[in-house]
């Protein structure tokens, strides 16, 4: 069965003007479009949101991506629910036949497409746009005076931790390391040398 069927958007019988779509992504429905699995979630549900622009030669689409994810803190290890909000803009231009795009045509957020291809597939987009959404560190937030809302256990024992490191350094590490110079100490030997 091809599950690719309800990300196509036929372009071609579209009228000139916006049109909207919406779309549920979850880790069923990632697994039966055969697209990897999404590093370091338990579970996910993402809502897009695709405003679709159509000009006479060109499209304008605008992503608007809006989910949650069960995920690991990676400051505490304790489970969090992470929320997840972020739009992506492309373009697309439409080409001749005689211009046949290639690999090297597309330029960041622009794609090129014959005219010939009267349906376009953006399920790959949605997936590369879910993965950048991602935030880097997957942490709890911090709460209104900027301290973490972490697991406070977890935290103590990082301290406990961060703190016999810096008293007892194991061989090769910073603690090996001269103390830093003064910046103008730097300078001082110059004066020796005559000009």
């Amino acid at each position: 069965m091809n599950y690719h069927r309800e990300f196509e958007i036929g372009w071609f019988g579209l009228a000139l003007g916006v049109h909207h779509f919406q779309y549920e992504i979850d880790k069923e429905k990632l697994k039966r479009l055969e697209y990897p699995e999404i590093q370091g979630f338990q579970d996910f549900k993402f809502n897009i949101h695709l405003k679709f622009d159509k000009k006479s030669s060109f499209f304008l689409l605008k992503f608007e991506i809006d989910g949650t994810a069960k995920t690991v803190c990676d400051r505490c290890g304790d489970d969090l629910d992470l929320e997840i909000w972020d739009e992506f803009d492309l373009v697309i231009k439409l080409t001749s036949e005689a211009q046949e795009s290639t690999e090297d045509d597309d330029e960041g957020d622009v794609v090129f497409i014959p005219r010939s291809e009267t349906v376009i597939d953006i399920s790959e987009w949605i997936y590369e746009f879910i993965q950048l959404s991602i935030p880097i560190q997957l942490k709890h937030p911090d709460d209104e005076e900027g301290h973490p809302t972490c697991n406070p256990e977890s935290l103590k024992m990082l301290k406990q931790f961060s703190k016999k490191e810096n008293e007892h350094p194991e061989e090769g590490t910073a603690g090996d390391e001269p103390p830093a110079q003064n910046p103008k100490d730097i300078w001082k030997d110059l004066d020796k040398f005559k000009f």
